[in-house]
């Protein structure tokens, strides 16, 4: 009659228009916020700051949009969107940032690239043999590519 194997699923997260909440807020699932939050939030999946949302807490998340009113540290681990109808008021880390014509960043914004494992050749790495001298083609398409970053 019951299953040993059940099937757990996160449900989303809703602070709804008028609702007022104080404290840390620690959610696995995706969170919305319409009301108003105040306090440190940390969601493993995405947050959302509604229209009429307003947050003054440092949230950290795997993706943020802010369409609202944030004061505070944000964090996010993927990226972070600020809509044509969002202000952030604060600091800012992420992989990557959108902010729509309109939308407001007043603060710092500190950018990471994903935790990629990132190899070089071994002649590139300066770890091979010092007899291999790199040519002078090379050496300025190795330059190019600096110039280029």
């Amino acid at each position: 009659m019951f299953k040993d194997n059940k099937r757990v699923s996160t449900t989303d997260t809703l602070i709804g228009l008028g609702t007022h909440i104080e404290g840390k807020l620690i959610s696995e699932a995706n969170l919305r916020i319409e009301g108003e939050h105040s306090g440190d939030i940390e969601c493993l999946g995405d947050v959302i700051i509604g229209e009429n949302g307003m947050a003054r807490s440092n949230i950290t998340a795997r993706d943020i949009t802010i369409a609202g009113k944030v004061y505070g540290e944000v964090v996010a681990k993927g990226r972070l969107t600020i809509t044509a109808t969002g202000q952030l008021t604060g600091s800012i880390s992420a992989q990557g940032i959108i902010v729509q014509d309109g939308g407001m960043l007043n603060g710092s914004c500190h950018m990471e690239r994903p935790n990629e494992t990132r190899t070089r050749p071994l002649s590139e790495t300066g770890s091979g043999s010092s007899s291999t001298q790199p040519s002078k083609e090379q050496s300025r398409e190795k330059e190019k590519a600096r110039q280029a970053v």
